[in-house]
């Protein structure tokens, strides 16, 4: 049985998810904006995405040997985030990390990509939806 939901569908999928993360580690900053001597969060997964994705096209390169590293990616259902402490972040008198312009501004970027993706898989699904119900007629 074929699989119905291509890569860019999966894609998106795994998108909207991250892009959930996401903003949840960003609510979570801004919350914490003026608690001392928290340190600001960050969460990247467009690498790891893109891997998944298999971008570069390397899903058909496979390794000879036992110790050579892994190429190609895992699919995006296996994507997982790197989270760790904002680097970018300067340590203000109480301790904090936060820069509140800073997450806003990302938070606005991050829900702006989240509506994109949430957009495209409408528009496959309505695609979907077309073949399935007027596509024979």
């Amino acid at each position: 049985m074929s699989d119905i939901f291509d890569k860019t569908t999966k894609g998106l999928a795994a998108s909207i998810n991250m892009r959930q993360l996401r903003h949840n580690v960003i609510s979570s900053n801004v919350a914490n904006a003026e608690t001392p001597n928290y340190h600001a969060k960050k969460l990247d997964f467009e690498e790891a995405l893109g891997r998944a994705l298999d971008v570069d096209e390397l899903r058909g390169v496979t390794v000879t040997h036992d110790e050579h590293f892994p190429v190609g990616g895992s699919g995006p259902s296996n994507v997982r985030p790197d989270m760790y402490e904002n680097p970018e972040g300067a340590i203000n008198n109480d301790g904090n990390t936060v820069d509140l312009e800073r997450e806003m501004t990302a938070l606005t970027e991050n829900n702006l990509l989240y509506k994109t993706a949430l957009q495209l898989i409408n528009k496959k699904m309505a695609a979907l939806k077309y073949a399935a119900t007027e596509g024979g007629r």
